[in-house]
């Protein structure tokens, strides 16, 4: 009984966080998450609530953090995901793998906007390695404080329904 009053009540939350009206610093952090022309770009490498591109960690998985932990990863310059992608034609690309299998080895390309996916014959690939150039967005856009705040609630709000909203003191 307990177990079905459990499913129930995060049942019953879920469905509130997506019915609830999204709180105005949410809805700012919301056009900041999405807005190219910020320089930001998240939703480009990022999806919440079924908007942007889902090539990025999903960053629901942040949310509960504090907002100060929030900021530390949204500033990372470096990430543990992006590889330096050498071709043996030529050339290199910041690349976020994808899918790889006997025949076949995928990266998305993070120099398109948005991020193209990019299949290769393994062959053709000279090495994949430990990204030492492309930064996190993020990391050189110079948001405000106050926009940090914004793009942190809505972070909270799209990932679990939180109201609250995220103290601009708080991102320093």
């Amino acid at each position: 009984m307990r177990a079905s009053w459990v499913v129930m009540a995060m049942v019953s939350a879920a469905a509130l966080a997506t019915a609830a009206d999204p709180p105005a610093q949410a809805l700012r952090g919301q056009a900041v998450f999405f807005d190219e022309a910020a320089g930001v770009q998240c939703g480009n490498c990022h999806a919440l609530k079924g908007k942007g591109t889902a090539v990025g960690p999903d960053l629901s998985r942040l949310a509960r953090l504090s907002p100060g932990a929030i900021v530390m990863a949204i500033r990372a310059s470096r990430t543990e995901y992006v590889q330096t992608v050498k071709l043996k034609a030529g050339g290199e690309f910041p690349g976020m793998p994808a899918a790889k299998d006997d025949t076949s080895v995928s990266f998305y390309d993070l120099s398109a906007k948005p991020p193209a996916l990019r299949k290769f014959d393994p062959k053709e690939v000279s090495s994949a390695k430990e990204n030492s150039t492309w930064k996190h967005p993020p990391s050189t856009a110079k948001l405000t404080a106050e926009q940090l705040a914004d793009v942190i609630a809505y972070l909270k709000f799209a990932s679990y329904g939180d109201t609250k909203g995220v103290n601009p003191a708080d991102t320093q």
